[in-house]
C-alpha cells in the first residue's frame, strides 16, 4: 500500500507540489483581498490588484523553487522566465478582473465568494501557462526520481 502511494506520489509530485503552493498562494491573495475589504474603503479592484501583485510574487518564487525545480542559468535567463511568468499573470488578472466585475457588480454576490471562484479558474490557468511556457525547458522536470 505505501508503494502504491509513493508511486503515485512520485508521478504526481508535480501537480501535488502546484497544487499546495497554488492554495497558499490562493489564501495569500484572498486573505490580503480580504483584510483590505475589512479594513479599508478602497475599491475592490484596487484591492485585488495590491493582492495581485504580492501574491505572484509570492507564486513565482515558490513555482520557481518548489513545483518545477527551474535552476537558475544566469540574471539574464532568470528575467526572462519572471518576465513570462508576470506575464502569462496580467493575462489572468485580466480574467480575474472580468469575473469579479460579473460577479460583484453586474450579479451583486458576495465578494469574498466571488474572489474565491475566480482564484480557482486561474489557479487552473496558471497551471498550465506555467507548465507549457515559463518553466518548460526546466532540467529537472519529468526525469525520474534518484534515490527514491
Amino acid at each position: 500500500m505505501i508503494d502504491r502511494l509513493k508511486k503515485l506520489y512520485d508521478k504526481y509530485e508535480e501537480v501535488i507540489a502546484y497544487l499546495f503552493w497554488g492554495v497558499l498562494t490562493t489564501l495569500v491573495n484572498v486573505a490580503i483581498f480580504s483584510g483590505l475589504h475589512l479594513f479599508t474603503n478602497i475599491n475592490y479592484m484596487v484591492n485585488n490588484f495590491i493582492a495581485w501583485v504580492i501574491s505572484v510574487l509570492f507564486a513565482y518564487i515558490t513555482n520557481k523553487a518548489y513545483v518545477f525545480h527551474s535552476p537558475s542559468k544566469s540574471f539574464v535567463s532568470d528575467l526572462k522566465e519572471m518576465g513570462s511568468f508576470f506575464g502569462g499573470r496580467v493575462a489572468t488578472l485580466v480574467i480575474e478582473w472580468i469575473l469579479l466585475w460579473i460577479g460583484i457588480s453586474l450579479m451583486h454576490q458576495n465578494q469574498i465568494l466571488v474572489k474565491i471562484f475566480e482564484n480557482i479558474v486561474v489557479i487552473i490557468l496558471n497551471y498550465f501557462w506555467s507548465k507549457w511556457a515559463v518553466f518548460k525547458n526546466s532540467t529537472n522536470r519529468n526525469q525520474p526520481k534518484q534515490g527514491r
